[in-house]
């Protein structure tokens, strides 16, 4: 299905993305099972040696999400009017902005001293970003922020990464919802 990286390196592993994607295009297709933008955001392939292209996929899946919100702004559109899906992206982007404004250092849980976070430093700079996105109409596109990558870090110097991943999952949804 996707490009595969060669034998001396590492991509995702081929069995997994296989099957999610004949999962995807069963419910799609046929409406079978389960698929919401937001169980795209939290899938995660092992790697393995001669995986495939994870840009590749990942693309993939930012298409899928894409036509996975499309769909459901449709369906809300159809049954309950343009203004009410505006106002339903309202509340949920007015769910960030409390995290936002609180002190850096201080805007995420930290996880204990012997389990890995990322990097308090890193977080808050793209938060910042994220906060002049909605405040001051800064470039920032979804597949950034699906993208971004943080280096590990341990104790008060990190953030939980299970409360971050979630929180920029919100940011996704927020995103998506609007373009």
């Amino acid at each position: 299905m996707f490009k595969r990286v060669g034998y001396l390196r590492k991509g995702y592993n081929v069995e997994e993305v296989n099957s999610y994607f004949e999962e995807a295009r069963r419910f799609y297709e046929e409406g079978v099972g389960k698929l919401t933008p937001d169980s795209i955001l939290q899938k995660v392939f092992s790697l393995q040696r001669n995986g495939y292209d994870e840009d590749e996929v990942d693309s993939a899946l930012d298409r899928l999400i894409d036509a996975l919100t499309n769909q459901e702004r449709a369906d809300y559109v159809t049954h309950n009017g343009q203004q009410s899906w505006l106002d339903k992206v309202s509340v949920r982007a007015a769910t960030l902005y409390p995290r936002l404004l609180r002190p850096l250092g201080e805007r995420f849980e930290h996880p204990r001293r012997s389990q890995a976070g990322y990097k308090v430093e890193q977080v808050d700079a793209f938060l910042d970003n994220i906060s002049a996105f909605f405040n001051e109409g800064r470039d920032l596109t979804a597949r950034e922020v699906r993208s971004v990558v943080f280096e590990t870090a341990y104790g008060k110097r990190a953030y939980d990464e299970r409360v971050v991943d979630a929180y920029l999952n919100r940011v996704l949804e927020v995103m998506l919802a609007v373009e």
